[in-house]
């Protein structure tokens, strides 16, 4: 049953598959279980700070089921896009329903895709490096996937990372700096990778420009699928998705910072330097994202073994309610601020 458990996870995107079938007021299918339901009964739920055993870790590190659960998000995805697409061209809904139907499907796009498509960039396959870009491109930011595994993940918790927030600075200011920033920095690690290999940066070699051009194709292939106009369509749920993504990288990071040694390099990511959250609807929704200080401190365990760690910041409430709340700064901040001097334990 510990397995099964994260069969839940498909509950938001059948969600959004009913809210497109129903119309009307159901539209917004999956934003009422992402940001209803899950914050309603994560106030009911436990909040479990349990940690496997050696033993069970191990089995549970090398079973496909796992895997499987990531996999089935790639159709699951695309059809619901097709989905989205069709009923969209129709031309039959109601303004309210255009766009609850939106964000209904960029919800997924950015749970689904964006989510999804973290945990499978950190894995070693080809195949699964494969899933996880074409997961990134149905939210035009493929470039995450050079970003956070080469840029976030060596500079998460200090200024020099755009996608950790500082204290102080209010969501909608994150999203401008964090996505503009890391999609810049992503152009610059890709060039400084070419240059110790003696490539030229302007070439095909280069990532980040196939990456433009995967996702050019992409809204061609909308646009000439259910007409040129679904181009617009496409590029607002993408923009639902990756916002989604970034609000959940304000509230990863808020306000925690490593210390700059003596060196001029900053001490090792620990788990202080992530706020976590033990709910467990949020957990499993989210494939575990939310035991993020574990993440970070060994990036590549799986999602189905990541760790609670007593001396990581915690979290009063899941990530969903989180999100919710970062919205309104004043509140946000009354709230984590106060907090970041109680949790956060510099090390040495």
């Amino acid at each position: 049953m510990k397995d099964a458990k994260y069969l839940i996870a498909y509950i938001a995107p059948l969600a959004a598959f009913a809210g497109i079938y129903l119309g009307g007021l159901w539209s917004l299918g999956s934003v009422y279980v992402g940001f209803l339901i899950i914050p309603v009964l994560e106030t009911f739920t436990r909040n479990s700070t349990e940690n496997y055993s050696p033993e069970e870790e191990a089995r549970r590190s090398g079973s496909v089921f796992f895997d499987i659960l990531l996999y089935l998000n790639v159709p699951i995805l695309f059809t619901l896009l097709w989905y989205y697409f069709a009923t969209v061209q129709r031309g039959d809904l109601s303004t309210f329903e255009l766009i609850a139907m939106t964000l209904n499907t960029g919800l997924i796009v950015g749970t689904v895709g964006i989510n999804v498509a973290h945990e499978l960039g950190h894995r070693a396959t080809w195949y699964e490096q494969l899933m996880s870009k074409i997961l990134l491109m149905t939210a035009l930011y493929m470039h995450f996937n050079i970003e956070h595994n080469r840029g976030h993940h060596k500079n998460v918790a200090t200024d020099e990372d755009p996608s950790s927030a500082r204290k102080g600075e209010n969501l909608y200011v994150f999203w401008f700096r964090s996505v503009i920033q890391s999609y810049i920095h992503a152009w610059k690690l890709e060039a400084s990778r070419l240059r110790k290999l003696g490539k030229n940066a302007m070439s095909i070699h280069n990532e980040m420009l196939r990456f433009q051009l995967v996702q050019a194709a992409y809204l061609f292939i909308v646009g000439w699928l259910f007409g040129w106009k679904m181009i617009g369509f496409a590029i607002v749920v993408a923009v639902v998705g990756f916002l989604l993504l970034e609000t959940v990288n304000y509230i990863e990071h808020y306000g925690l910072r490593r210390k700059k040694l003596a060196s001029g390099r900053y001490e090792k990511v620990m788990p202080h330097h992530s706020w976590n959250s033990n709910f467990e609807l949020g957990r499993i929704f989210l494939y575990e994202l939310t035991r993020h200080s574990d993440h970070h401190y060994k990036a590549s365990r799986k999602y189905q073994v990541l760790r609670h760690f007593d001396k990581s910041p915690q979290l009063p409430f899941g990530y969903p309610a989180a999100m919710l709340i970062a919205l309104i700064p004043p509140l946000w901040f009354h709230i984590i601020d106060k907090k970041i001097e109680t949790y956060f334990q510099p090390s040495g």
